[in-house]
């Protein structure tokens, strides 16, 4: 019965994204309103559709399942980074890539990164093909995450599971667009928080109270410290670096190369209105990341007590913990089906973003802006909802491996941005000396160093095994600054429409 119900509750959800999308489809008249709902997006929604969109099913799946296999320290120091990126990007890039976006009339990141460097398609093409090398993969982690979930759930299949999840997906997000998805996500913030309160104060409840939780913990060697790791395999802790916390603090880094996040900045109606949306942002943030680590320490006091069994995928945590709470009756049956509707908001807020920022980079800057095809608008809308339609496609083959990490790939795709991007939209906002030959160079040299440190340097181990972000970022930068320098300084009139719309 409890399983009828839950599946209830996460269909009438899934008819409500859907019945969203269909009812901003008719609000698309223009690519601009198809990727940035014509600017017009108010305070709040613009906070919480930015962390939603951010929060992928890493948040209630990835980061609980770090937390309860090696403790704390791993899980908080990520969040901890994360926490310190996201203030620092709206309180920094927010206000400015909203004001030059306009300025240069650019409603893509490629897009902004050729008008900014007087119109180099070089440097938006080499941009729009990293988006969808990172953005496939990572929409392929909330197909996974979903796939998941379900099969764990009800027992069908994890590749069913996984296509029918996906297929949702596709259907709000190519026929709302960016409305739908940002309308989507501050349902989907809601939902998660609701999600993750309940599991909390269940949990802590099953498990014998807080004291319980905290004990069972300290059995553990290291796995309440901050400087200390657990190890599941060995029983024993090992110490957590400083230069390990500073490989892991450089998850904030990522945030300045999110083209998801980004264009929320670029479609904020007021940017007097940005610190509301920071505020709001930030806190929310800092909240939702403890209380998901908090979940994996419960989780864990929950298998000690024998409320859920050892977990050999550690991701699926909540889901044993909403299956618990299903067992006790009607109204918690419910309660476990908006907590589970909560991971594949999770899921779906990052999703949709990602699909559209992914295909605005193959329609706008590579059909458009490469290959010169003039589309009609009426054209361009079609080809981007069959952009969606292509690269959800690739990332479902990519998910169909049930075996998948949804923390790892996450953690490879955020990266992965974070370097390409990153380092070329800090300077191309904040140094008018910067040209596209330093663009172009440290957005190869981030994205080539991502997977040399990833698969060939990482591996060795010792202090080369810090996160690949942190190194990929600095040498992007390093390549920007100096190729800059050794280059022809930027055109004049390039300078002057740079100086004019900071001055504006």
């Amino acid at each position: 019965m409890s399983d009828i119900i839950i599946m209830v509750s996460i269909v009438v959800y899934l008819l409500v994204v859907v019945a969203i999308g269909i009812q901003y489809s008719k609000k698309n008249k223009s690519s601009d309103d198809f990727y940035l709902g014509g600017r017009k997006l108010g305070p709040f929604v613009t906070a919480m559709s930015a962390e939603a969109s951010d929060m992928s099913s890493w948040l209630l799946m990835g980061l609980p399942g770090v937390a309860y296999l090696t403790g704390v320290a791993d899980a908080a120091w990520t969040a901890i980074g994360l926490a310190i990126g996201t203030y620092i990007n709206w309180l920094i890039v927010a206000k400015r890539i909203r004001m030059y976006s306009q300025g240069y009339d650019a409603f893509t990141v490629p897009d902004f990164f050729s008008k900014r460097f007087g119109g180099c398609k070089t440097l938006s093409c080499i941009a729009a093909i990293m988006i969808v090398v990172f953005f496939v993969p990572y929409t392929a982690s909330g197909f996974a995450a979903c796939g998941k979930l379900f099969s764990s759930l009800f027992g069908v299949s994890y590749l069913s599971a996984m296509v029918i999840s996906a297929a949702v997906i596709v259907c709000y997000c190519t026929l709302g667009g960016f409305l739908a998805a940002s309308t989507t996500d501050l349902i989907q913030s809601i939902v998660m928080s609701v999600a993750l309160i309940v599991v909390v104060v269940f949990g802590i409840n099953v498990a014998g109270g807080f004291d319980a939780v905290v004990d069972n913990a300290k059995q553990l060697p290291g796995y309440l410290g901050l400087f200390k790791t657990y190890s599941a395999e060995t029983g024993t802790a090992s110490n957590y670096s400083f230069l390990k916390i500073c490989s892991t603090l450089a998850w904030g880094l990522g945030y300045f190369g999110m083209p998801h996040i980004l264009l929320r900045f670029m479609a904020i109606e007021d940017t007097k209105k940005l610190k509301l949306s920071r505020r709001v942002a930030s806190v929310w943030v800092v909240i939702s990341m403890s209380v998901a680590v908090s979940i994996g320490i419960i989780g864990y006091a929950m298998s000690a007590e024998g409320v859920i069994p050892n977990l050999k995928d550690s991701e699926t945590i909540i889901v044993q913990i909403a299956h618990v709470l299903s067992t006790h009756g009607i109204i918690f049956a419910i309660i476990a089906g908006v907590i589970l509707a909560g991971i594949l908001a999770s899921t779906m807020s990052t999703s949709d973003s990602q699909l559209l920022a992914a295909s605005s980079s193959v329609s706008e800057n590579l059909l458009e802006g490469v290959l010169s095809l003039n589309l009609s608008a009426g054209v361009k809308i079609v080809v981007a909802r069959g952009s969606v339609i292509i690269i959800s496609i690739i990332a479902m083959f990519l998910a169909s491996n049930p075996n998948s990490s949804v923390f790892q790939i996450v953690s490879f795709a955020w990266a992965g941005f974070g370097a390409t991007f990153g380092p070329v939209m800090l300077f191309a906002l904040f140094w008018k000396r910067s040209n596209k030959y330093g663009a172009i160079s440290g957005m190869v040299a981030g994205g080539i160093m991502i997977f040399v440190w990833k698969f060939l340097v990482r591996p060795m181990g010792g202090v080369l095994g810090i996160y690949e972000l942190l190194p990929a970022f600095i040498v992007a930068s390093i390549f920007i600054v100096v190729v800059s320098l050794l280059t022809p300084a930027p055109e004049k009139e390039i300078v002057d429409e740079f100086e004019s719309i900071k001055n504006y």
